[in-house]
């Protein structure tokens, strides 16, 4: 007699047709047979292995040819007596390090290397200080306006090199500069017609407004985004605590951004301190070599004395004290962050 299923009985089904767990039997089917797993060939294989190099392969050859030659060639040539002669006729001869000791007992040289580093310092402390409050103003602003903004820091910084070194040439002429007359029309007759790049200082002045006007877009961008990454949450409690905008930048902001910071002065620093195509432009490190720094000293070395080997040593040594300046800091970015993952 057949009998309904109690529902203890139901509660046991198997979703799959079996009662009780009892699992229900399988079809004997034929069973789906996997091909073997054939290994690859030997030509295969070597081509699957070396594949991703082959694909990175032209840029590290590129990046070989324009960065890794000159500078292995320029190294070569400072320890050889290479001049005018031998750049037509060939026949370098081994120099030892004479052009690097003719160099660093130059009192002129350490002249231009002082003059570097407080180019650079300056530069850089301007770069990062507006930089920072530009970002800080962007991150506050409505969304129209941060757009304007945004969009011009992009146009600015898009600026060839050329172009914006022009433009300030503009600006800053004696008779026709929009600059002079304006200072005339506010009052400063002094400047009419002034020759501001008859001056060292004056000419150093307006060298630095253009790096810092070319180089602040990248800073204050890349400084907003990190910003917005910062969580609300902790600008919040720190109004909570009673910290004023000083006090947020400097206990939330900061140690947030620190390494961020830290890389864009390093990039900066790169940037200023081999700074050559405005100098050149503008005076060609005058009047006077009041605007000479280390790479337009060792251009006018080996183009205008023909001394390719002592101006070499002293592009080498630019680079030496580029790569010091550049370790120091990031040894003590990565020692900071150390500390903080400690903590």
């Amino acid at each position: 007699m057949l009998t309904a299923p109690t529902a203890a009985g139901q509660d046991a089904a198997d979703p799959r047709g079996g009662t009780g767990g009892t699992p229900p039997d399988r079809p004997q089917g034929r069973r789906i047979r996997r091909p073997p797993h054939r290994p690859r060939s030997g030509p295969r294989r070597v081509l699957a292995a070396l594949w991703p190099y082959l694909l990175v392969s032209p840029t590290v050859v590129g990046a070989a040819f324009l960065l890794a030659y000159p500078v292995i060639r320029n190294t070569v040539m400072s320890f050889q007596h290479y001049g005018l002669a031998q750049l037509i006729n060939g026949g370098a001869t081994f120099a030892g390090v004479s052009h690097y000791r003719e160099a660093l007992t130059d009192p002129e040289f350490w002249t231009v290397v002082r003059r570097t580093v407080w180019w650079t310092a300056l530069n850089v402390a301007l770069i990062m200080l507006i930089g920072t409050l530009v970002a800080l103003m962007l991150i506050r602003l409505g969304r129209r306006l941060r757009l304007a903004v945004m969009s011009a820091l992009v146009l600015a910084w898009a600026t060839p090199v050329i172009a914006a070194t022009t433009i300030f040439q503009w600006l800053f002429q004696s008779r026709f500069g929009v600059v002079n007359w304006a200072l005339v029309k506010l009052g400063f007759t002094s400047y009419r017609d002034y020759t501001w790049f008859a001056h060292g200082g004056a000419t150093f002045a307006i060298l630095v407004m253009l790096v810092v006007w070319q180089s602040v877009p990248f800073a204050a961008l890349t400084l907003y985004g990190g910003l917005t990454t910062i969580p609300a949450e902790l600008y919040e409690s720190a109004r909570i605590d009673g910290a004023g905008p000083w006090q947020s930048f400097r206990l939330v902001t900061f140690p947030m951004l620190r390494s961020l910071f830290a890389l864009i002065t390093s990039l900066e620093v790169i940037w200023c301190f081999k700074c050559f195509t405005q100098i050149w432009v503008i005076g060609e490190g005058g009047p006077d070599g009041a605007t000479t720094t280390l790479p337009v000293y060792a251009f006018q070395i080996a183009q205008s004395f023909h001394k390719y080997d002592l101006g070499s040593a002293v592009s080498t040594l630019t680079v030496l004290i580029l790569l010091v300046a550049l370790v120091f800091n990031l040894r003590r970015m990565f020692r900071q962050e150390g500390k903080e993952g400690t903590a």
